[in-house]
């Protein structure tokens, strides 16, 4: 698609007033994507995965004996949206910290090997790489459940000088990236207040813990799920589709956003955006493939990640939830913290318009 079309139209214009969006468009969106830079500022996390057989019971205490089969690890976090946008063929700009330990040289290595820019990560060796070892137990050629998770994370606040050096790391990739993309897990990359200092084209947000301590930062969009949601305004939405409706409005107010997308699970997505005659009532947008997923590890990081790139690539805010929604009806369909390809997602959009024909 023509890189001057894409910005001409600029985010948040849409394409129709109903529901329904043009796949022909979303196609040419996807491919302009390796055309698109994004700077992801967060908090970067090891996901690891041990496998093993179940054995026996223990004669120690009541707990099954599992036979390591063995361990994979992959980006988590904001690390995990940083690995959605590459395979998505964006050019991507990590901003964050990692210990100078084995999951940090881990998962900076994993990062490198797939040619991103890990210059604005910063290695620190008082600092601790956050790592979410999940254990999975399973019979031969059965399907593995998980047993136990274990979180090893920082139990300090960063240092001032690892602050200063992620501001400064971030304010110097913002400005040559087409849009920042904030991934808050809580563990002190991405606070409230050096986001207010962000300044970006496009500015998107996923924070698990604290969206509306975001008040006063200049984000175009967030994208909640909706237990986050749920805490961040103390209700259950539930199946109460007036209640989501309030609340989203709240949010979309009170963060001055120009667009709320709240994952849903089962029910898909809802999207909402003011317009100059006052809100817009929200839209929903159904699930992409089965509602019956095999891993939903990661599936907020992908939504952000292909939402962000849609955005910056010139999509309305409802033609980017619908590039997120495809990306992660496929994403949770494989095994641990999956990321999706651009040409898995133009062969998914091929496939919706034949059968639309």
């Amino acid at each position: 698609m023509d890189s001057k079309l894409a910005q001409r139209r600029g985010p948040g214009r849409d394409a129709s007033a109903d529901a329904s969006v043009d796949l022909t468009r979303l196609l040419d969106l996807v491919g302009a994507f390796p055309l698109q830079t994004v700077c992801v500022l967060g908090d970067m996390v090891l996901d690891e995965f041990v496998s093993g057989e179940i054995s026996r019971v223990s004669r120690e205490a009541p707990v099954l004996i599992l036979r390591h089969r063995h361990t994979e690890a992959f980006p988590g976090g904001a690390a995990n949206a940083v690995n959605n946008l590459a395979a998505l063929d964006a050019q991507v700009l990590p901003v964050g910290v990692v210990g100078k330990d084995a999951s940090g040289e881990a998962l900076v290595g994993f990062l490198r090997g797939k040619r991103v820019d890990v210059s604005g990560i910063v290695s620190a060796a008082d600092c601790t790489t956050t790592t979410k070892t999940r254990y999975l137990a399973g019979w031969t050629h059965a399907t593995e459940q998980q047993v136990l998770r274990v979180d090893h994370e920082p139990r300090i606040l960063l240092p001032v000088r690892v602050q200063r050096a992620i501001e400064r790391n971030a304010r110097r990739m913002a400005k040559r990236a087409d849009a920042v993309l904030v991934s808050d897990y809580g563990l002190g990359a991405a606070t409230p207040s050096l986001v207010r200092r962000i300044r970006a084209r496009i500015l998107t947000l996923d924070s698990r813990y604290r969206l509306r301590e975001f008040r006063g930062a200049r984000i175009t969009a967030a994208t909640p799920n909706e237990s986050e949601i749920e805490a961040a305004y103390q209700t259950t939405v539930g199946a109460d589709a007036h209640r989501l409706g309030d609340v989203g409005q709240r949010a979309l107010h009170e963060l001055g956003l120009a667009a709320l997308v709240v994952t849903r699970g089962k029910d898909g997505m809802t999207v909402f955006e003011p317009t100059a005659r006052g809100p817009r009532g929200p839209r929903t947008i159904p699930i992409y493939g089965s509602d019956a997923p095999v891993d939903v590890t990661g599936a907020g990081d992908t939504v952000i990640a292909a939402f962000t790139l849609a955005l910056a690539a010139g999509a309305s805010y409802f033609e980017a939830a619908h590039l997120a929604n495809y990306a992660a009806g496929i994403a949770v369909m494989k095994k641990r913290t999956a990321t999706v390809s651009r040409a898995e997602l133009e062969v998914a959009l091929r496939r919706e318009a034949t059968a639309q024909r």
